[in-house]
């Protein structure tokens, strides 16, 4: 039996993700190492710890869940016309993106590094066209949409063979990877992959440079589709549920008091000559991101596939959100880092305050209401969303709200 009707739980899962991303960028600014756009002063090894962790599965989720979004999305839809969908949903915000929204943030870059001209005499270099950091032009934060479009662009016609009834010999072969603990097999390639290619190929977000964790990203989106595809592995999620939180726990813990004892390859302390430790060790980081990606789907599904009033709303404000959450908040942190006795902790909850603040208002009250602005951030259409028992729902009600 193929999954039709809304997974509400996918929905949530979304939600919840999009905030640790508001979380997670936030605290960018005071993290210890780890460079980014604009820094305080003193900085914060706690906060990079957290930090560390919250990337270790925020984007796979992400990625997960975007599978799943592309399989509702070709419901009743062409290979064409899923990709005109996806072009209007990913490729259009992602311009809007490059010369509107993260302009302002290489700007404060810019300014917080010594330029003194204005944003006018600025702008004008970002259609130079030179990749960032030595130029002005990027998709920062935004690469998640670059590469969404471009791996449902290539896909599209294997997704239409999927959920067409060609596939249903392969949907029936995918059921008997819900017995017992079998759909675990399904974190294999990307632990695989990401073991013996990492070290040569690190995370750059550029594409061009990023083959390793192009790939990567590309086999969680990949799971979500098969998942949601086969709903008996979805189910099969839900059921081993706790096996793979244990999986992800004890591979963040094993890791975690590798690298707090300075036991990691590289650093002085590692003991083992032989190259398969090392691999060994770098394993653990993609057993971590399959395993709590896996655990917070079957608990998802378990606990919050239930609907309420306030989620069309979210759903719908959440991917112009996430597009616009980074600029406000590289706008506030170039005057906050410069505040003088105020703690690491008061300036970063008030970066997380004031960025929910100013970018839920400023989708309220300038995005959501207005055509133009709507087509521009990748939202549906007012008129397409019409109100079934209370709750608004799209033209196809198994058609998830954000494109994203």
């Amino acid at each position: 039996m193929e999954t039709t009707q809304r997974q509400t739980y996918l929905d949530w899962l979304r939600i919840l993700s999009i905030l640790g991303v508001l979380f997670f960028h936030s605290a960018m600014p005071f993290v210890a190492e780890d460079g980014w756009h604009i820094k305080n002063h003193e900085t914060s090894n706690l906060m990079m710890e957290s930090n560390h962790f919250l990337h270790l599965f925020r984007m796979p989720l992400l990625f997960f869940i975007s599978g799943t979004v592309s399989y509702y999305m070709m419901q009743r839809r062409s290979t064409l016309s899923f990709i005109g969908l996806r072009f209007r949903r990913l490729f259009i915000p992602l311009l809007v993106g490059m010369f509107i929204i993260v302009p302002p943030q290489i700007y404060m870059e810019r300014l917080a590094n010594g330029y003194k001209g204005s944003f006018l005499d600025f702008y004008p270099s970002t259609f130079s066209f030179q990749p960032y950091p030595k130029g002005n032009f990027s998709w920062h934060h935004l690469w998640f949409i670059a590469y969404l479009f471009i791996y449902d662009l290539i896909f599209a016609p294997l997704f239409a063979w999927m959920i067409s009834p060609k596939s249903n010999a392969f949907k029936q072969k995918l059921a008997v990877l819900a017995e017992g603990k079998w759909v675990y097999l399904l974190m294999l390639p990307g632990i695989l992959w990401f073991t013996f290619t990492s070290w040569d190929l690190p995370e750059t977000n550029d594409l061009i440079h990023d083959g390793s964790y192009f790939v990567y990203w590309l086999l969680f989106l990949l799971a979500g589709f098969i998942c949601i595809l086969q709903p008996k592995l979805i189910d099969s999620l839900e059921r081993n549920r706790r096996f793979a939180l244990t999986i992800g726990f004890l591979s963040l813990m094993i890791w975690e008091v590798m690298r707090w004892n300075g036991i990691e390859p590289l650093h002085p302390h590692w003991p083992f000559q032989n190259i398969a430790f090392s691999y060994a060790f770098t394993a653990l980081r993609p057993m971590i991101a399959w395993g709590w990606v896996l655990a917070l789907v079957g608990y998802g599904k378990h606990y919050f596939n239930r609907s309420h009033k306030v989620l069309n709303y979210l759903n719908q404000a959440v991917y112009p959100f996430y597009i616009l959450h980074q600029t406000v908040i590289v706008l506030v942190v170039y005057y906050i880092v410069q505040t003088q006795n105020e703690s690491i902790l008061s300036k970063y909850i008030y970066t997380v305050g004031i960025t929910f603040f100013v970018t839920v208002l400023t989708y309220h009250l300038l995005v959501r209401p207005y055509a133009l602005t709507r087509f521009l951030f990748g939202m549906k259409p007012k008129e397409k969303l019409t109100k079934v028992s209370g709750t608004a729902v799209s033209e196809l009600n198994h058609e998830p709200v954000l494109s994203a």
